[in-house]
């Protein structure tokens, strides 16, 4: 573990007052680091001190950062040319790209594809898609989820009040309902009843029943692994009931992959280890190590809307195409395995240590898409959000870049490319990190023996 310098380093302060004066404050920043340049899973910042990136750009650079085969691709593009719009014209990398995320989405029947630059433009597109394929005009959707911040997306996020603070007038027509956290249920159960079922059932048996008529639904929106809302992966007999749910009533099952997808939890799709197949799949994020791209990927039958319906000027821009090549390319040979096996290894590394730390609520994960909730007692569950927050910041101070997500969790999210020695490297900051932040907020805090904490994952 490296000494590092005082942070923020005179010319990160520089960029930092730059970017106040000039930058919208609605973005958020959890601490001052300014990015000068990164290899792999390791980042330099402008004063030349070194990290290791635990966020991966927010689970986008999944490839890593700057992976030659990438960079490679899109040199290779941009001296062919920069922009002709897929919505108006052909040209090869967006079809190419297309045909490979048709044989790879996560469901038997043939899928067509609408591309985006983001995830947010993603679910409004799919949003469209259920309206018109439907006719109808509702949709359901999670508390805890995120999926954008644009006025229809922001109809369905509910995982911070601060999203949606001020924009009341977004899209109608979204009821809410809660996810199947087992870590965290707020619906009665039994003992040894699957929480998963108690949702559906609260869905139809409440919500149907008394306030939106189930032929009004065009749609169930959902993350499989929540992710701004805390890296939650749910009961498990959830989406099973729910695909069920979605057969009977004929509403469309829309799976929100932006964060989950593209190899992060091991497979391609995080729905793929519940066995369940949904009608639409929104994929971004890692979907092109960092270049801006998003898809709509449909099943074929349901891509019934004609010319003019709904289009995009960038969104399938040919270097971002071409990325997204090299990158499933990469993940598909190489890093999807690895992202399996170093999930493993950091489940098995957080285990050993969890039992000296009072802070760790839970741990959940599979892949490189893993969470840690701290807590200001383990009986109680009581969200310890300042103690993450300290532990993040401590973590930078140390050269380990990491991220929050819900109130009080902190989420791994590395390149899927990361090596084993990064890894073990990173968790040791993370340990002491977390060891200084227990030590100065909650000294008189006692651990619960291992076996007695209620696991979620």
């Amino acid at each position: 573990m490296s000494t590092k310098k005082t942070l923020p380093g005179p010319k990160a302060q520089e960029f930092v007052a730059r970017d106040a004066a000039h930058i919208s404050p609605s973005y958020t920043r959890s601490y001052p680091f300014v990015m000068a340049k990164g290899r792999g899973s390791e980042v330099w910042d402008v004063d030349g001190n070194r990290f290791i990136d635990f966020n991966a750009g927010v689970a986008v650079v999944s490839t890593g950062h700057c992976h030659p085969e990438v960079v490679a691709a899109i040199k290779a593009q941009a001296d062919q040319f920069l922009h002709m719009s897929g919505t108006d014209f052909y040209y090869p990398p967006q079809i190419e790209l297309a045909e490979v995320l048709d044989r790879i989405a996560p469901f038997d029947e043939d899928a067509q594809v609408f591309f985006t630059n983001s995830g947010t433009e993603t679910i409004e597109a799919a949003i469209k898609l259920a309206r018109y394929y439907t006719g109808r005009n509702r949709f359901i959707g999670f508390y805890g989820g995120f999926h954008g911040r644009s006025m229809g997306s922001l109809a369905f996020t509910a995982s911070k009040a601060i999203q949606r603070e001020g924009f009341s007038l977004a899209m109608p027509g979204v009821s809410h309902v809660p996810f199947p956290n087992p870590y965290r249920p707020v619906l009665a159960i039994k003992d040894g009843d699957d929480y998963g079922d108690a949702v559906v059932d609260y869905i139809e048996q409440v919500l149907f029943a008394t306030a939106v008529p189930a032929s009004d639904v065009a749609g169930i929106l959902v993350e499989p692994v929540l992710g701004e809302g805390g890296y939650v992966w749910p009961a498990p007999h959830f989406f099973p009931r729910l695909r069920q749910l979605c057969d009977k009533y004929d509403i469309l099952l829309i799976v929100d992959e932006v964060q989950s997808g593209m190899g992060r939890t091991g497979k391609w799709w995080a729905i793929d280890h519940y066995d369940v197949q949904p009608d639409i799949v929104c994929a971004a994020k890692g979907i092109a190590s960092g270049m801006p791209l998003g898809a709509m990927i449909a099943r074929k039958s349901l891509m019934i809307w004609g010319p003019g319906s709904h289009g995009n000027t960038f969104g399938g821009n040919p270097l971002s195409c071409v990325a997204a090549l090299a990158t499933i390319r990469l993940i598909e040979n190489e890093y999807m395995q690895n992202a399996a096996e170093m999930g493993e290894h950091i489940l098995d590394a957080l285990a050993e240590i969890r039992p000296r730390h009072p802070s760790i609520g839970d741990i959940r994960g599979k892949g490189l898409m893993i969470g840690i909730e701290l807590v200001e007692d383990q009986q109680t569950k009581t969200p310890a959000h300042d103690l993450r927050d300290a532990v993040v910041y401590k973590a930078f101070e140390k050269g380990l870049l990491l991220l929050g997500a819900g109130t009080s969790t902190i989420r791994l999210s590395p390149p899927l490319s990361i090596t084993r020695d990064l890894v073990d490297e990173g968790l040791a900051i993370f340990d002491a990190a977390l060891s200084e932040a227990e030590e100065e907020m909650m000294p008189r805090a006692k651990a619960v023996p291992a076996g007695a904490i209620e696991a979620g994952s």
